[in-house]
């Protein structure tokens, strides 16, 4: 094999002997997870956020923008349940540039997987210790979610990986709502595809072990925009976009607690993340002028963290982006504060 095995990584045991989690930090999650069950079933109208940096780069900046989340989700509890990003794992389109805290838990030092490894535990441990949120990373590997599976309340399937068969049947195996992206090409039928796969039963070879997966119900869409062949962006918030993916729900009516949550950056806001406001408000007015779209669409992912725009990995800005352009924080409460109002 034309590969150098560097060194052999813990086993999740051995991880979550070596970082446990409280009793009280078990019972968080169990909550979060209890609460985006009954928002993904329809039992609950609160609207879910899932927002936060596009990549977790560093703790101390990391834990101090969603500890401002905690203030504000106090405030707005009675109709937003927010459940912070933290992005942990990148993926790259060419397979260059920062991986993420994974990779690199120094983003200008080397790559080191096992200082990654618990380096992201760590941090995901200290969000729910410090500010009581179970909060979502990006599935990009899917054995190394096992490391984090006592942590997490929600995963994404991103647009690069919604098509690769081990994401699919490893999302059938989870027991938190995990959403499925459309790929970077748009086509719906491979994101609905996904869906179908994650919400069936499957036996098949995961992390050394044969092993059979119930299905997850709460399996779901996210919006993202896509882009054509000639690079230009399109988004797929709009509307009719939700009006056409209402139908092809409903041509899959054996899909359980049909959702979708939409990205509001991305492709669909050209990575021009100031659009990201008025983004969220068009789909909010959507949601009033159709009853199937309001059932349908059950919250936003949104990219925000301390300070605006983005910068190179040597920046040194704190709590600015490494990766894409974010909102920065007084944004970012306005616009909370203004989707509360709209609800």
């Amino acid at each position: 094999m034309n590969m150098e095995f560097k060194r052999k990584l813990p086993t999740l045991h051995e991880i979550k002997e070596m970082y446990p989690i409280s009793e009280e930090s078990a019972l968080t999650k169990k909550k979060t997870n209890e609460e985006l069950k009954a928002i993904f079933s329809g039992e609950s109208n609160k609207f879910l956020l899932v927002i936060g940096p596009c990549s977790a780069d560093r703790e101390d900046a990391v834990l101090d923008y969603i500890s401002r989340l905690r203030e504000v989700q106090e405030k707005v509890k009675d109709k937003i349940f927010i459940v912070p990003r933290i992005y942990t794992n990148k993926p790259r389109t060419t397979g260059d540039g920062y991986k993420g805290m994974l990779h690199q838990p120094d983003p200008n030092g080397l790559p080191n997987m096992l200082k990654g490894l618990i380096a992201i535990r760590k941090l995901h441990i200290k969000a729910l210790e410090q500010t009581g949120f179970a909060c979502a990373d990006e599935m990009l590997y899917p054995e190394n979610h096992q490391y984090l599976s006592d942590v997490l309340s929600y995963v994404a399937v991103g647009a690069r990986s919604v098509e690769n068969q081990l994401h699919r049947l490893t999302a059938s195996g989870l027991d938190i709502p995990v959403g499925m992206k459309n790929p970077t090409g748009g086509d719906l039928s491979v994101m609905m595809n996904s869906i179908t796969a994650a919400q069936h039963s499957h036996t098949f070879v995961y992390s050394g072990w044969e092993v059979h997966s119930k299905g997850n119900p709460f399996a779901h869409a996210i919006l993202r925009g896509s882009a054509n062949k000639y690079g230009r962006t399109i988004p797929n918030y709009h509307y009719e976009d939700l009006q056409l993916l209402c139908e092809l729900y409903e041509k899959n009516a054996g899909l359980q607690n049909p959702a979708v949550i939409i990205d509001t950056n991305h492709a669909n806001s050209g990575k021009q993340c100031f659009e990201q406001p008025r983004i969220a408000k068009e789909i909010l007015h959507s949601m009033r002028l159709s009853e199937n779209i309001n059932k349908m669409v059950r919250g936003l992912m949104i990219e925000s963290y301390i300070e605006d725009g983005n910068q190179k990995p040597d920046g040194g800005v704190y709590g600015k982006s490494i990766t894409d352009p974010c909102l920065g924080w007084e944004k970012t409460e306005r616009l909370i504060y203004d989707i509360a109002s709209l609800r």
